[in-house]
Order: structure tokens, then sequence, then C-alpha cells
């Protein structure tokens, strides 16, 4: 009863400073007026985010994610290829946001130095409920290389659509499909050298040391980013 109660001030306070953070930004004085608007103490406010703006610009973000599992879950992507997959999940993700300027100042927000770190983690977090929501289940290094790939895909659409206004953001979305076919042209261009007899050898010392590389267990349990395997 008590979480309940803490999750519903915690939704309270997020979506009362969406109305503010066009104006004031994710900012101590948007976060002061969201409380106000409210009607709670700053002490209880406090209470629900210890970490005051920063706190509900993570709430924010996540619910994001929220939001497109969910759509996620409802669409049979049984019957996509993995490239359509991964595409409409993205896809899914940029929709899922309430506000377009809202998402800008997010973005400027977490390019300060002191919340980078933050926003590295969350973008990663992102592409990890993708990839587990549409089946992946390596546990090598193609963990981290699927998500590092995705992260730079997914960060790299988000900044193409604040600047896109075409009709129901379809560039965006041809945008997409590129950075897709290009990662697509990658992973053709690894087989190739695996299949090679030559190039392969070459690589035999680099693949010996990444067979010993795992996924972390349970990601996010851990501040390690990743453990050796025994």
């Amino acid at each position: 009863m008590r979480k309940k109660i803490m999750t519903d001030l915690q939704d309270k306070i997020l979506n009362a400073i969406l109305s503010h953070v066009p104006f004031d930004g994710w900012s101590d004085t948007a976060f002061g007026s969201a409380v106000s608007d409210i009607g709670i103490d700053m002490t209880s406010a406090r209470g629900a985010y210890p970490r005051g703006v920063l706190g509900v610009a993570i709430a924010f973000h996540k619910r994001g994610d929220q939001r497109m599992l969910k759509r996620i879950k409802e669409e049979a992507f049984d019957s996509l290829r993995i490239r359509d997959r991964i595409a409409t999940a993205i896809k899914f993700r940029i929709e899922a946001i309430e506000n377009k300027e809202v998402a800008r100042r997010s973005a400027t927000f977490f390019s300060l130095p002191t919340n980078g770190p933050v926003a590295a983690r969350l973008i990663w977090e992102t592409c990890d409920v993708i990839w587990v929501a549409i089946g992946d289940s390596s546990d090598d290094i193609n963990w981290y290389t699927k998500r590092s790939i995705l992260s730079a895909v997914y960060s790299s659409t988000v900044l193409y659509w604040f600047g896109d206004d075409s009709l129901n953001h379809s560039e965006t979305w041809g945008f997409l499909d590129r950075r897709i076919e290009n990662v697509m042209q990658f992973e053709k261009f690894k087989a190739h050298l695996n299949n090679s007899p030559l190039l392969s050898r070459l690589m035999q010392s680099s693949n010996w040391m990444f067979r010993y590389v795992k996924a972390p267990k349970g990601f996010g349990s851990s501040d390690l980013p990743g453990r050796w395997a025994d």
C-alpha cells in the first residue's frame, strides 16, 4: 500500500512537471512549480524523488520504455524479421514520447557533463529492453555489440526526429531504415571475415579472448559492465 502511494505521488509530480519543462527545462524551478501545482510540500516531493529533478527526468525516460514495451507485447512480432522488429520497436519508443519539446529539453539536460553517465545508462537500458523484448538470448560478446550498435542507431534516430517536420515523421522512419541497413551490411562483413580461411586465422587470438566475455547476470543488479567466465 505504501509503495502504491509513493508510486502515485511520483506519477503526479511527473505529470505536473511536463507542462513546465518546455519553458523552464529540467530545472529546480520546474520541479518547484510541479510540486506547487499538485499542492504538496517539498519534503514529500523530495521523499518521492530524492535526486530531485534528475529523478523525475529519469522517470520520464523510463515511462517511455514501459509504453514501448507494452506496444511490443501487443504486436505479432514473431512474424517479423529481426531488422523489422528492431525498426518497429524504435518507432514505438519514439512515438511513446509525449511531447517533442520535453524530449529536446531532456536531451539538453542529459548532455550536461554531470548527467552524462546517467544518460548513457538510460540509453543502454532502453536498447536492452528492446533486445530482450524481441527475443535476444545472447550471453557472450554479442550481448555487448548488439546493445552498443543499437544505442548508436536509436540515439541518431531520435536526434534526426527532433528536426523532422515531415508528414507522420516519414523522413525519420526512412533515416532509421537506412541506419539499420548500414548495420546489416556490417554484419555481412563480419560473417565474411569469419568464413574466410585466411582472415579468420588472423582473428583467432581476439576471438579466443572474446569467448570468455559474458553478459552480466541480471542486468542492472550490479555496477559492473559484465563478467568473465570461469
